[in-house]
């Protein structure tokens, strides 16, 4: 019982994080300011970490986690230079 459970609740999970990165995809594409487009890029690749978490404890695999952690440290590397540009209209000095 508590396995379907868990089955269940990860297959959900998935389906909302779907629904989520859709989200996050329409406000890159409609954004109408740059930092809108910041955040949905943002909001996109944080749903992308979790989406394949997720696939990391349904299928047990260490692979995904790893994948995921790559997926975070670019994403906030990505954000960062993001910003930057924003501020100063230069990435690099």
């Amino acid at each position: 019982m508590t396995a379907t459970f868990l089955a269940w609740s990860i297959t959900a999970s998935q389906i909302l994080l779907g629904v989520a990165m859709l989200c996050a995809t329409w406000r890159m594409v409609i954004g109408p300011r740059a930092q809108d487009r910041v955040v949905g890029l943002d909001t996109l690749y944080i749903n992308a970490m979790l989406m394949l978490l997720m696939f990391g404890i349904q299928t047990g695999r260490t692979l995904y986690f790893e994948a995921a952690l790559v997926i975070a440290l670019l994403g906030f590397g990505g954000t960062l230079a993001l910003a930057k540009f924003l501020m100063r209209g230069e990435v690099i000095e």
